[in-house]
C-alpha cells in the first residue's frame, strides 16, 4: 500500500462505507493545550446548568465563539429558549444569528424558560464508540475530546451523538464539539461559557474533588439527566430542569 495513500482514501479501502468500524488500538495521542506541570490523573472534570438562573442573555455563546473560534452556523454550545402556551403546547427556539438576542415573547405565552445546552462529555460517550478510526476519544481527564491528526470527516460522531452538540467544522471539514476549553482549564482557569455567565447558571469543578462547589451541589441528588435512557452516563448536570426538556 502506498505511504501516500490518504485516511480518506485507507477508510474506502477498508470498508467503513459499508459498516466496518476500524479499532483504534494505538497511544492516546497528546492533549491540546497542557501545562508541563498539569497532572490529568489527578481531575475528573464535570458541569452542572441552572436553568432557574438563566437568562437567555447568551453572554455564554458569545465568550464560546470569540475563544474558540467557533464557525457561523454552528455551536459548540447554546441556549434554548422554551415557550408553553395554556393548552401545554411547546416552543423552542435558539437564537444564533447576529447579536444572539432572543427576540420578545409574544403571543399566548403562559411561562418561558431558558436551557443552555452543551457536550455532555459522557462516561460512555457514543461518539467514541462509533469513531472508526479512534480520533474521538476521552482524556484520563473526563473530557471527550477529538484528535485532528486522526478525523476523517466521516461524520459517523456527529449523527450518533444523542445531544445534538456535534458538527463538521465548515473550514477544516473535521468533527469539532466543545472541548470545556480544555487549554483553559489545564491552566487553572474556567470555561470561557462559565466565566462569562453573569448569574452563575454554569457550573464546572473537579468531581474528584470533594469539596468542589460541583461535587457540594451533586451530592444534593437534586439534579436531572438529558436522555439518561441512552446509558451514555453524562457528566452535565441540570439542577431545575422543567419536565418538558428533552
Amino acid at each position: 500500500m502506498s505511504k501516500e495513500l490518504s485516511r480518506r482514501e485507507l477508510l474506502k479501502v477498508l470498508g467503513a462505507g459499508s459498516g466496518l468500524l476500524l479499532i483504534h488500538c494505538g497511544p492516546v495521542p497528546p492533549l491540546p493545550g497542557t501545562e508541563t506541570d498539569y497532572d490529568w490523573e489527578a481531575h475528573f472534570w464535570g458541569y452542572a446548568i441552572d436553568t432557574t438562573k438563566c437568562i437567555g442573555c447568551n453572554a455564554c455563546m458569545r465568550a464560546c465563539r470569540a475563544e474558540n473560534d467557533v464557525p457561523e452556523g454552528v455551536n459548540r454550545t447554546w441556549v434554548e429558549r422554551y415557550r408553553i402556551d395554556a393548552h401545554e403546547s411547546v416552543r423552542v427556539d435558539i437564537a444564533d444569528k447576529g447579536d444572539y438576542v432572543f427576540e420578545p415573547v409574544a403571543g399566548d405565552v403562559a411561562r418561558a424558560f431558558f436551557v443552555p445546552k452543551i457536550c455532555n462529555h459522557c462516561e460512555k460517550s457514543v461518539c467514541s464508540q462509533v469513531c472508526p478510526v479512534g480520533a474521538s476519544y476521552m482524556s484520563k481527564d473526563g473530557v471527550v475530546l477529538v484528535d485532528h491528526q486522526r478525523c476523517i470527516g466521516c461524520g459517523y460522531c456527529v449523527q450518533a451523538c444523542p445531544y445534538g452538540t456535534r458538527y463538521i467544522d465548515p473550514r477544516t471539514h473535521m468533527a469539532d464539539k466543545c472541548t470545556l476549553c480544555y487549554h483553559r482549564i489545564t491552566r487553572g482557569l474556567q470555561p470561557a461559557c462559565v466565566a462569562s455567565c453573569p448569574t452563575g447558571a454554569r457550573m464546572f469543578g473537579d468531581l474528584k474533588d470533594p469539596k468542589s462547589t460541583l461535587s457540594t451541589v451533586l451530592r444534593q441528588g437534586r439534579y436531572r439527566l438529558l436522555r439518561p435512557e441512552m446509558g451514555t452516563h453524562p457528566k452535565c448536570y441540570y439542577l431545575g430542569l422543567d419536565r418538558e426538556v428533552v
